[in-house]
């Protein structure tokens, strides 16, 4: 397997004619890392993506892989290898076949191709499956061999276009899980478009928040999980309340964010419960502050269950205010 390669972004701007979809993006991704660039439709991340494998053409700025200014190569002369959405595996061709395919165009012969190919397959354990057809094969296997077909180039950098989408939940779960594991392995650098927070928060060492065209925020998961900078962030990543606090906006996590009785003497905002969620280790409560602003809290089990409320009750909504972050 080939080396991992740092990918920078210098100025990157995309076009289509008045529109700007990406819009002068400064970007690092250091080598081996698995990097997800997430946000909602029409953010830039897939046109990101798509001019990195060289899909799309660059409007202004530089692609820089190892070291090497790409911008102007085609996408067979990058280094990169791109798994598209869609899978879009040859339906005439065998698995193993399709796996094959890539190193048939490079003139390799047969005998070696099969061997590379069976070699990948293994490691994505398609093995047994190798002289299917793609329509023999469930939504999962078919990804797989999509997986080790973009994978037997031997690319510094696997690109993936939404890959999970297409996934029902269960399988999209243990999908997660392959593909970094995959990645530990190969140690190449990954970098996987989403719009999906949880799927990127589970994946990436490095998650870039993209808005407008922009990056609203990148960081680890953790770090914009508990520190969103601005309320797009917040409420994009999800788990947080956004409220304002002394006339400051702020985001309080909605496990932070604590239920009581209104009693004499205790300090909150008070609010009416809307709702009440059982979801396994904690209780969902839904509440309307007075200014109707909306909040949620994520209340442990046992705690509810000392001070149960009902749809109706009225109720205070307090917070650690040392927890709280401040916004943008």
């Amino acid at each position: 397997m080939a080396l991992p390669a740092a990918l920078e972004l210098v100025s990157v701007t995309k076009r289509y004619d008045a529109t700007v979809a990406v819009d002068t993006l400064d970007l690092k991704i250091p080598a081996g890392t698995y990097c997800c660039l997430l946000g909602p439709s029409g953010c830039g991340k897939t046109s990101t993506l798509r001019m990195i494998a060289g899909h799309e053409a660059v409007s202004e700025g530089d692609i820089i892989l190892g070291g090497h200014n790409v911008t102007d190569l085609p996408p067979a002369k990058r280094g990169t290898a791109m798994m598209f959405q869609s899978y879009a595996l040859f339906p005439h061709l065998t698995v193993l076949d399709n796996v094959a395919f890539a190193l048939k165009m490079r003139g390799i012969d047969k005998k070696a191709r099969h061997t590379r190919a069976g070699e990948l397959l293994e490691l994505v354990a398609m093995t047994p499956y190798a002289g299917r057809l793609p329509s023999q094969l469930s939504g999962g296997q078919q990804q797989r061999v999509a997986l080790a077909r973009a994978l037997v180039t031997e690319p510094q950098i696997l690109l993936l276009d939404e890959p999970l989408s297409a996934l029902d939940p269960f399988l999209k779960g243990r999908m997660r899980g392959e593909l970094k594991r995959l990645q530990r392995e190969l140690g190449i650098t990954f970098i996987q478009v989403t719009h999906d927070q949880e799927e990127a928060m589970a994946l990436a060492d490095h998650v870039v928040l993209m808005n407008g065209g922009r990056i609203e925020q990148q960081g680890s998961s953790r770090d914009i999980f508990n520190r969103p900078r601005t309320e797009f962030v917040a409420k994009f990543i999800g788990g947080h309340n956004v409220l304002s606090d002394a006339g400051q906006r702020i985001a309080v996590r909605a496990d932070h964010l604590a239920v009581v009785p209104v009693a004499d003497g205790i300090l909150g905002a008070p609010a009416r419960l809307v709702d009440a969620e059982y979801l396994g280790s904690y209780v969902a409560l839904s509440l309307t502050l007075d200014d109707g602003t909306s909040l949620f809290a994520h209340v442990p089990e046992d705690v509810f269950d000392a001070q149960p409320f009902t749809p109706g009750d009225r109720v205070l909504a307090t917070w650690d205010r040392t927890k709280a972050q401040p916004l943008q």
